[in-house]
């Protein structure tokens, strides 16, 4: 079920896989709330060697997606709290500061993913490569 998205940039954005091969993470740990590792990235894909990082500061950008993708899960923390929940103004205020505090691993990452699929497409050929062994990289 999983291979029927590949090749679309929701998939990379979604799993946090490789944007050009969508074969291996980007990064070290999959699990976003081990806060001392949520942003570190492999340095390229273990399978198309794409380099993640193009030049230095890259991913200073994913500050701007980062800002949109908050203020969505804000505008759906407010909607469900306050329409569908019904509860008053100044709660709706914690709920979304409770979201936002709650989901900022999982914004930041995202914002990360979505970042890098603006200047990254998918590539077919690079999917069906092999991945070099450490011998053939000596």
């Amino acid at each position: 079920m999983k291979n029927i998205f590949k090749g679309n940039p929701l998939y990379s954005i979604f799993t946090g896989s490789c944007p050009v091969c969508q074969q291996e993470s980007m990064y070290v740990k999959s699990n976003p709330y081990k806060l001392s590792s949520t942003l570190k990235m492999h340095e390229r894909c273990s399978h198309c060697h794409t380099k993640y990082k193009i030049e230095p500061s890259f991913f200073y950008g994913a500050m701007y997606v980062s800002y949109a993708v908050g203020i969505a899960f804000a505008v759906a923390a407010f909607v469900i709290s306050y329409f569908f929940i019904g509860t008053s103004l100044v709660t709706a205020f914690f709920a979304i500061i409770g979201t936002l505090f709650i989901f900022a691993p999982i914004i930041m990452r995202l914002s990360r993913n979505i970042w890098i699929n603006f200047f990254f497409d998918y590539d077919p050929k690079k999917t069906n490569k092999a991945p070099r062994t450490s011998s053939e990289n000596a």
